[in-house]
């Protein structure tokens, strides 16, 4: 594709032009003029537009990579990095109401997940619309038969969940589900979720605005304390027993044991939140599901978000005959079916076995990341240590304790580093060490180790 880029170039300069095209490029990358996802002409191109030789387009196009500018794929081309946002925001910390561009972004969820398998997703796709024959009507309430038998072969295998295909529900990413079960759970006469704490702050603010109220239980090492569940008059509970959101750790066997048991002793209802479902990369094995253990009293929840991209909006519910009409019921009354062309694709995908080996690749790259922030952390930040399992596109930094956890977010990103702090994560005042809640799967190895050091920084400039 022949693009054309306007480059300012000096030959009368002291500067080398490799130097300069670099330099150029940069700059209108930090000023907001060259925007994430723009391609840039191909090295030999450009250096014919500047009249220079292709290795000074080459050289130059090879630093920015390496400094996290840039990225490069077989076939797609040069474009600048997505991880540069237009937009970036900790609200906390502008009294202004303006969203700094920063760049390294360190959140988790939006747009900080690994790049879509664009080719992989094509040819599901296509091999879903060869069959002419489904998914021109309106789609099933509960999800197409197809992926549904899928679903329950893969989630089976993969997590040892135990439902048949007619106890799956597909619905519209985990939002949606949720709501449908708030709904439900509603009408059936409770009131209360219990959240973890910490715990992610949307879905309290969620699960309120769905006409419920949440209460909040302590989470330690071992996960959900389960005694201080059962101290609260709550007969729902939402958890993410694997990979506990934001802190990693996974619940321990005693544990999940004393849910179970209080679940049946109390007729109550867990909800498992698998949000991260089979991106595990640590040495020891991923703990099966907690739903196997009492598949009358779990709803099983998983998402593609995290292995595809939030964008499919796809998600699924393996829910107990119990409540299994009274989501139905909520929503049929939402709308006409989950959309079929994508549910018909992700069950190609998974048919294939083609969503095996793309999860395999994340893991890998979510691996490398990973390995990195430890080494980092190591190096550049003494005293503070990464929690958790190695899984999923996060990682707990505890700091010191006698670091200023918001210190050191607003030093960072004076520093161009977008990262949450993990008071934000808690329902209240807290007097858990300082932390930091690091997304670092979805930046290049050099971005994570150079926004390390720059938080390092912030740390030891205070």
């Amino acid at each position: 594709m022949p693009l054309h880029m306007s480059v300012s170039v000096s030959r009368t300069s002291g500067e080398s032009l490799t130097s300069q095209i670099q330099k150029f490029i940069r700059e209108e990358i930090e000023t907001g003029i060259l925007r994430p996802g723009t391609r840039l002409p191909a090295s030999r191109r450009l250096a014919e537009d500047l009249s220079v030789a292709r290795s000074v387009v080459v050289d130059a196009y090879g630093q920015l990579t390496a400094e996290g500018y840039l990225e490069s794929r077989q076939g797609a081309g040069t474009r600048v990095v997505h991880h540069l946002p237009q937009q970036s925001v900790v609200p906390v910390l502008l009294d202004n109401g303006r969203e700094p561009a920063v760049r390294w972004d360190l959140r988790t969820g939006g747009a900080n997940t690994l790049p879509f398998p664009h080719t992989v997703w094509l040819t599901a796709y296509q091999r879903a619309l060869q069959d002419s024959g489904r998914g021109h009507d309106y789609p099933p309430l509960a999800g197409e038969a197809v992926l549904r038998g899928e679903l329950a072969r893969l989630l089976g295998r993969w997590h040892g969940v135990r439902a048949a295909p007619g106890k799956i529900v597909v619905v519209g990413g985990f939002a949606q589900g949720l709501g449908l079960l708030c709904t439900a759970l509603r009408e059936a006469g409770l009131e209360e979720v219990a959240v973890e704490d910490p715990g992610h702050p949307g879905q309290r603010r969620f699960i309120t605005d769905s006409g419920m109220r949440t209460v909040a239980v302590p989470v330690d090492e071992e996960g959900l304390d389960v005694g201080a569940l059962a101290a609260t008059s709550a007969r729902v509970v939402l958890v993410t027993p694997a990979h506990q959101f934001p802190l990693g750790v996974t619940l321990s066997e005693r544990r999940r044991q004393e849910l179970v048991e209080w679940a049946r002793d109390t007729d109550s209802w867990i909800v498992e939140d698998d949000y991260d479902g089979g991106l595990w990369y640590a040495r020891t094995p991923r703990p099966l599901a907690l739903q196997r253990l009492a598949p009358e009293r779990v709803v099983y929840a998983g998402t593609a978000s995290k292995l595809l991209g939030p964008g499919l909006r796809l998600g699924w519910l393996a829910a107990p005959d119990e409540l299994l009409d009274g989501i139905l019921h909520a929503k049929v009354r939402q709308d006409l079916g989950t959309e079929s062309f994508t549910q018909l694709a992700f069950a190609e995908l998974l048919r294939s076995g083609l969503f095996d080996r793309h999860v395999r690749r994340l893991a890998k790259t979510a691996s490398s990341r990973r390995e990195v922030l430890e080494d980092a952390v190591r190096r550049h930040l003494p005293g503070a240590e990464v929690l958790g399992a190695a899984a999923g596109l996060h990682a707990y930094v505890r700091l010191p304790r006698k670091v200023d956890e918001a210190a050191v977010v607003a030093g960072a990103l004076r520093r161009s580093v977008l990262v949450r702090g993990g008071a934000g994560f808690h329902s209240g005042p807290t007097r858990d060490a300082p932390a930091l809640v690091v997304g670092h799967a979805h930046l290049p190895r050099v971005g994570v180790a150079q926004a390390t050091e720059e938080i390092a920084a912030a740390v030891t400039a205070r």
